[in-house]
């Protein structure tokens, strides 16, 4: 029997057509969304053997790596939170035993400047990331203007962008972020600017952790303003559900928000100095020059307690 005749498909076929793919682009769009079982359990790094504590540190040295590239390349702080949100996604398809996190880190804000149309000359993206990789190393800076090693190294980074486009099948592209949810639900609100500023800071620290993975950026924004306004103890909106207007159940507003306090306290502890113990000897200072990782970022700084006062709801 044969293939039928592309002029012979009915309208009823094209219109199933469509619908599919208008499914198929839901599916896509959820597939970037996981529950915390799922995050922390069934990672693809969890099957090379690297453990929740690690993956975290690997996740918070590559955001730390991105904030600092971007920095040197000027670029806004919008773009920088996008890079987080690809790697972030890139590494819950991929291992990060497998695929070195400095370069998808790279790659990811080359890819993060196309995205935001902030265009980034991928010679200077180049550059800058061998110069932070290797900052160890007073050459670094001479050999990365070589013709032989500049080219290698660049090759390095277009190889990564190809398999983060590959893994995401070009989605990676299509990143929406809190930031514009959250700037519209401040102007409606008519939030005060220490609010603002409080919740700006959240959004920033927020897009570090994997939150941005199990919850969508409208829910974060909204989440966000209800948490800044508890710790500045300012009233937002005329109504007491006003998050209800932004399309967040109390149901689940709740539920981001507790996520956002167990963030807080982790780092919080890290954040601890350790113990004080009695040395008996001498530590011996490193001899070999450290292999680069980026430096940690604390979240900012906010009284738990205030979680504990009445009529939050």
């Amino acid at each position: 029997m044969g293939e039928e005749h592309p002029r012979k498909r009915s309208r009823q076929h094209f219109e199933a057509e469509e619908a599919r793919h208008l499914s198929l682009r839901e599916c896509e769009t959820s597939k970037w969304y996981f529950s915390r079982e799922e995050i922390e359990r069934f990672s693809p790094s969890r099957k090379d053997g690297i453990d929740l504590p690690k993956e975290s540190f690997l996740r918070s040295s590559y955001c730390s790596f991105l904030q600092r590239l971007g920095m040197q390349l000027h670029v806004s702080q919008v773009t920088i939170g996008c890079a987080m949100v690809m790697c972030h996604r890139f590494y819950m398809r991929q291992s990060l035993a497998k695929n070195d996190w400095q370069t998808i880190a790279t790659a990811s804000l080359f890819l993060a400047c196309k995205a935001e149309d902030e265009p980034c000359q991928l010679s200077n993206v180049v550059v800058a990331s061998y110069e932070i990789i290797f900052e160890w190393d007073p050459s670094a800076s001479v050999r990365i203007h070589q013709t032989e090693c500049y080219h290698e190294f660049k090759e390095i980074i277009l190889a990564g962008e190809r398999l983060l486009l590959d893994t995401s099948a070009f989605h990676l592209l299509d990143v929406e972020l809190p930031y514009k949810t959250l700037a519209a639900a401040l102007n409606r609100l008519n939030a005060w600017p220490d609010l603002a500023t409080a919740a700006w800071n959240f959004v920033h620290d927020w897009l570090r952790t994997t939150l941005c993975l199990q919850y969508k950026p409208h829910v974060i924004a909204t989440a966000t303003v209800h948490l800044a306004a508890t710790f500045q103890n300012a009233k937002v909106g005329s109504r007491r559900d006003w998050w209800l207007e932004f399309g967040v159940t109390t149901k689940l507003l709740k539920e981001v928000i507790q996520e956002m306090y167990m963030l807080i306290e982790v780092n919080r502890r890290r954040a601890l100095p350790p113990p004080r113990r009695e040395v008996a000897w001498a530590i011996p200072t490193a001899i070999n020059p450290p292999v680069h990782l980026a430096r940690g970022y604390p979240f900012h700084s906010y009284p738990m307690q205030s979680y504990r006062q009445p009529g939050i709801w």
